[in-house]
């Protein structure tokens, strides 16, 4: 059964930014699909390694002040591999919207690692990155 749960999972973590049709995206989710101790890392358009709380902060402000509005990620593609309690999901991705009334969008590749706690599969680590 674990498989059906990183799929859910890795779904609500990518539906945490959606703020279609004026609605309120949920990143304060985020702080229940990571674990605290997370990591968060973006290789390009330029490096940055974050905590849960230095992601968060900045995205929350960005999709909910109005220069962000319409915007969704998603998978496209991905690969699955699953040992024990820990899981590694590399995935291709979308995303659309319009930043600053202009069209928004691109490709990327995410990786996400995964853990089985007490409490259930939750997200240890994110990585990645946005094509040119």
């Amino acid at each position: 059964m674990s498989k059906p749960e990183i799929d859910a999972l890795t779904a609500e973590f990518f539906g945490a930014f959606d703020n279609r049709g004026g609605r309120t995206p949920d990143v304060e989710r985020l702080r229940r699909l990571v674990i605290p101790e997370g990591v968060i890392v973006c290789t390009n358009p330029k490096y940055g390694a974050y905590t849960l709380e230095e992601f968060i902060e900045p995205r929350e402000k960005l999709l909910s002040d109005g220069r962000l509005v319409e915007f969704s990620e998603w998978e496209t593609s991905e690969r699955t591999e699953i040992v024990d309690d820990l899981a590694t999901r590399f995935c291709r991705y979308r995303k659309s919207g319009l930043l600053d009334g202009e069209p928004y969008g691109g490709d990327g590749t995410k990786t996400l690692q995964f853990v089985r706690t007490p409490e259930g599969w939750r997200i240890a680590s994110a990585v990645w990155f946005d094509e040119p």
